[in-house]
């Protein structure tokens, strides 16, 4: 209980009581000396019922007079409310599964797939890794999948175990047909799934301006758009529109034959100079890598652009604390009242 007077200064009044008893004190012993002096058969009638109780007027006078200055300086209790507020980020993670994501690499001195380390990486993103990676507390996540078709893993949803749980479930499509990339769909899609959250953000709180304060697109490639109905340009301009920032990863080194060459069907080289035009589009940006053991660093920065700052504000109230103090004052001084009325009858 964090207790306080509103009038402190109040209290020092208090000091009258003490200094009121005392005269009083040293007036009953002058009183005693004169009243010796008196013949013994007077003494001897025995004391008085106005004798036997004088002092408790004075005592429940004081005790008034204590509660009423409590009372005056007002003790209260702060009550101090704090409230953060943060804005909402909604974030669609697009990971690339086409053929090309099942090529050897090495991953943390170990030898694995780039899927395999890229879905270590995104789930990383999303609950942090102790270090670069704080995660995503709070924040809107969902995650598309691509290869030759765009799929929805996982809608928008702040429920990020479930989302963890559907990153680990991206295979490679089994249907060699399905293997190719499609990027532009992708995008598409992505951003399609964003601004569908909004709106119903927006219905749902009865508020036509309504805003996601920061809507953002973080895909990873390792291949060129070969697939699709729609351009990664397209797809671009779309995001641009809706206010939608798209962030791009690309996985140098394509899929090599055994003449070190490109090889065949398998995907291309990513096109980093049509990726950065896609991503500066919208405001966002392109990285390439040519390790995997970069992705972390990478997604540490794009985890720092798109974070807001929580707001915490701070209110303080009171609850008035004097209330019984200053009953208690009232009841003193009327039994004082009273009882020095009830003893100057009896003499009477």
């Amino acid at each position: 209980m964090n207790a306080e007077f509103a009038y402190p200064w109040v209290l020092w009044f208090a000091l009258i009581v003490p200094i009121i008893w005392v005269i009083r004190v040293l007036g009953d012993r002058r009183r005693r000396g004169v009243e010796s002096s008196v013949p013994s058969r007077i003494a001897a009638a025995g004391m008085s019922l106005r004798t036997r109780f004088r002092w408790v007027t004075p005592l429940l006078l004081s005790l008034g007079l204590l509660a009423g200055l409590v009372a005056l300086a007002r003790p209260r209790e702060a009550i101090t409310d704090r409230k953060s507020q943060q804005d909402a980020i909604a974030i669609e993670l697009v990971v690339d599964r086409s053929g090309s994501m099942k090529e050897p690499a090495e991953f943390e001195g170990t030898r694995t797939t780039r899927l395999i380390a890229v879905k270590k990486v995104v789930e990383q993103f999303v609950v942090g890794n102790g270090k670069e990676l704080k995660g995503r507390a709070g924040d809107l996540l969902g995650l598309v999948v691509f290869g030759t078709y765009a799929d929805t893993m996982m809608p928008l949803t702040q429920s990020h175990d479930v989302l963890v749980d559907a990153i680990r479930r991206v295979e490679i499509p089994r249907v060699e047909s399905e293997r190719s990339t499609a990027i532009g769909d992708a995008l598409v899609l992505a951003c399609a799934r964003l601004k569908a959250s909004e709106d119903s953000m927006k219905a749902d709180l009865d508020d036509p301006n309504f805003e996601i304060k920061s809507k953002a697109i973080i895909l990873l490639t390792d291949g060129e758009n070969r697939a699709g109905d729609y351009s990664p340009d397209q797809a671009a301009r779309l995001a641009a529109e809706w206010g939608i920032k798209i962030y791009i990863i690309g996985i140098r080194g394509g899929v090599r034959n055994q003449f070190g060459g490109l090889a065949l069907g398998m995907g291309q080289e990513v096109n980093e100079r049509r990726m950065t035009a896609v991503a500066e589009h919208t405001g966002g940006g392109f990285w390439g890598v040519s390790s995997l053991d970069d992705l972390a660093d990478v997604y540490a920065t794009i985890d720092e652009l798109e974070r807001t700052e929580v707001q915490i504000s701070e209110t303080t109230r009171y609850e008035e604390l004097y209330h019984p103090f200053a009953v208690g004052c009232l009841i003193l001084m009327f039994g004082g009242y009273v009882s020095r009325i009830g003893i100057a009858g009896e003499v009477a």
